[in-house]
């Protein structure tokens, strides 16, 4: 028979601690940034850079209310990016959700010349027709969206303002299968 000392069980308990503390972590989802799921998406207004509505400050969110939506933030255009505005694109063109909304807000360091006509150009080489894209003069972002300095891109999917799908990437995170991912999640908005 094997003797148990107050040592040995304090051993015992710290490595189950240990285990129990790892096999949590590994449970947890990946922090995001920007809103939480069920949050509701504030008002912000931006620059559009496409439209009827063209130079005009607009607020997406306060004309959307109720209806589906995905918001995508963005720091840079790139590639990968182009190829989720476009899926983004068709998805409203092809109505898979009724009422479906959808626009790319570009975040810029304060007001910077050329930005809306290199975002109008990118728009073009994407042929969006349907996603409206703008310009929000402020790196950070809306500040009730408290968005990931880290992310390069951020989306944020909600129905009834209310948050069901958020998605941050960092430079180079974006990719065929994430922007597979996107999509996937604009079934919970029907």
């Amino acid at each position: 028979m094997q003797r148990i000392t107050h040592g040995s069980v304090r051993w015992m308990l710290a490595v189950g601690l240990v285990a129990t503390a790892g096999v949590a972590a590994a449970q947890q989802p990946q922090p995001l940034g920007g809103l939480k799921l069920g949050q509701r998406p504030m008002p912000y207004a931006f620059v559009l850079a496409t439209g009827p509505q063209r130079g005009q400050t607009f607020c997406y969110i306060c004309d959307t209310a109720d209806k589906p939506a995905v918001i995508v933030f963005a720091r840079s255009l790139s590639e990968p990016l182009g190829k989720l505005a476009a899926k983004l694109d068709q998805a409203v063109a092809d109505g898979i959700v009724p009422e479906l909304r959808s626009w790319l807000t570009l975040l810029t360091a304060g007001a910077q010349p050329g930005s809306e006509t290199r975002l109008v150009e990118w728009g073009r080489q994407h042929a969006l027709r349907h996603v409206p894209l703008g310009v929000f003069e402020d790196e950070v972002g809306p500040p009730a969206y408290r968005l990931s300095r880290q992310a390069d891109v951020t989306v944020v999917v909600f129905v009834q303002q209310k948050v069901v799908a958020n998605f941050a990437f960092k430079a180079g995170e974006l990719n065929d299968e994430r922007v597979g991912e996107v999509v996937q999640a604009l079934a919970k908005l029907k």
